[in-house]
């Protein structure tokens, strides 16, 4: 993948890449609650996914509403995680893993369209 040296983009795929993969194990362990499942999957590859696409932005405005759609994103996730856990489908030591890699995101973002509000 272009641009895994850029540390944004590198956690963002990482991220979804723990995503699927948490996805994958809750499918396994309950069906009945995949359409759930699916919003998490879907708001958790979502932020990598418009990260990626910002670096082939046409305009700087382009560019940040990427990023902001990737933060949207990054805060749906953590609804997920968090319902998942108060639910008890996800456990403790996932929950903080998966929340804390969340909520790094959701800084490294913050600071990013920060950044470019300040420059404009």
């Amino acid at each position: 993948m272009k641009n895994l040296d850029n540390p944004v983009v590198e956690k963002s795929f990482n991220f979804s890449v723990r995503i699927v993969k948490c996805y994958k194990y809750l499918i396994k362990k309950d069906r009945y609650l995949q359409s759930l499942y699916n919003q998490l999957l879907d708001s958790g590859t979502s932020i990598g996914a418009n990260i990626a696409e910002s670096q082939a932005a046409s305009s700087k405005t382009d560019f940040r509403n990427k990023l902001r759609i990737s933060l949207k994103e990054a805060y749906e996730t953590e609804f997920w995680l968090k319902l998942f856990f108060e639910t008890e489908i996800l456990d403790k030591k996932e929950f903080d893993s998966l929340l804390i890699n969340c909520l790094e995101l959701i800084k490294l973002l913050t600071s990013i369209i920060k950044s470019i509000k300040l420059k404009s």
